[in-house]
């Protein structure tokens, strides 16, 4: 019976995390056609955006690299299988994670300096640096339970940079009020990505009552 009852839990835990990435990994398919594809297409309602990545590149290509880099880490670092099994590697990985993290915010801010974006790219960047910082010292202090939770926030931050072009294909995103809805937009996909973070972190404290 007690076999059974920790089967259970661990099965769950196992299939909402598939679920989990499943759809991560059809948003970032997604995002990757409506924005990337169509950006290289030159897709008529990207044609300025496009203008301003070409003059960007400078800053953009170790920008995205970062980005990428920590965003494809990410399933990785969150396996417990491969954690155990190649852990040493796993330490390495979540140094170029910290690496990325820090060259992609600071990178990031100087992309949109001058610019009507910068507050909610400054937010974005802060919150990113901030998440990740921490999960490196409760690493660092052996905290593994804290250092999984601060990855967790520290990863939501990451993926905003998906989630926050979903919109991209709205008319509107692009308009006259595109940059205000851009700021606000990288402003509020941040702040809703930690916040279910940490709903679903004490998700067990919110759904059971203690003895």
């Amino acid at each position: 019976m007690a076999t059974s009852t920790q089967l259970a839990p661990s099965l769950g835990r196992f299939k909402f995390k598939t679920a989990l990435w499943i759809f991560l990994g059809l948003t970032t398919l997604f995002v990757f056609v409506t924005s990337e594809v169509l950006l290289v297409a030159d897709y008529p309602m990207y044609h300025c955006y496009r203008l301003q990545v070409i003059a960007d590149l400078g800053l953009l290509i170790p920008h995205t690299l970062c980005g990428v880099t920590a965003l494809l880490a990410g399933p990785l670092q969150f396996s417990s299988r491969f954690r155990q099994r190649y852990l040493s590697f796993h330490r390495f990985l979540g140094r170029i994670y910290v690496i990325c993290v820090f060259v992609g915010a600071f990178t990031g801010i100087a992309l949109a300096a001058g610019r009507p974006g910068l507050p909610g790219t400054t937010m974005q960047a802060a919150a990113w640096i901030v998440c990740t910082t921490a999960a490196f010292i409760t690493a660092r202090n052996r905290h593994i339970t804290q250092h999984r939770q601060w990855m967790a926030r520290s990863y939501a931050v990451t993926f905003t940079f998906v989630s926050s072009r979903v919109l991209n294909l709205w008319p509107c995103y692009w308009s006259h009020l595109g940059d205000a809805f851009a700021a606000v937009g990288v402003i509020a996909f941040t702040l809703v990505s930690l916040l279910v973070v940490d709903i679903g972190l004490n998700w067990r404290e919110f759904t059971t009552r203690r003895a």
